[in-house]
């Protein structure tokens, strides 16, 4: 019975730490397109970028307690499946708006629930190997 209560904990934990990757996200890319005026999609590749990078650390160190040696690998797994993720993300909108016809917002809101479960349970079986 410990199993899912662990399981479920982690998560919880996982969308805590996501939500924040989002604020970071956000800030991060504003800065840059709004107040260095980098280019905006090349200000959302850094935001992203330090969202995964910052999501990586809280993630290991606070949701799963990793202590790994190897960072550098497990960041790479993790970034990777982040970047997969990214691709389903955008892959789910194209397909709710362009093809369903359903509203952007609702259908982004889907995206990250989608690929918040993908994103735990690959980061919890490869990454971190709960």
């Amino acid at each position: 019975m410990q199993f899912p209560k662990i399981f479920l904990l982690k998560l919880i934990k996982f969308c805590i730490v996501g939500a924040s990757g989002i604020i970071v996200d956000f800030s991060i890319t504003f800065i840059f397109k709004e107040f260095i005026k980098i280019q905006k999609y090349a200000a959302n590749a850094i935001g992203f970028t330090t969202a995964v990078i910052t999501n990586y650390i809280l993630n290991r160190i606070w949701t799963f307690h990793d202590n790994t040696p190897e960072i550098t690998i497990q960041f790479i797994k993790f970034f990777i499946i982040s970047l997969i993720g990214l691709g389903i993300n955008t892959l789910i909108l194209y397909v709710f708006v362009n093809k369903y016809k359903k509203n952007f917002y609702l259908s982004k809101l889907f995206a990250i629930a989608a690929v918040t479960l993908w994103n735990f349970s690959i980061n919890f079986l490869f990454t971190f190997k709960g």
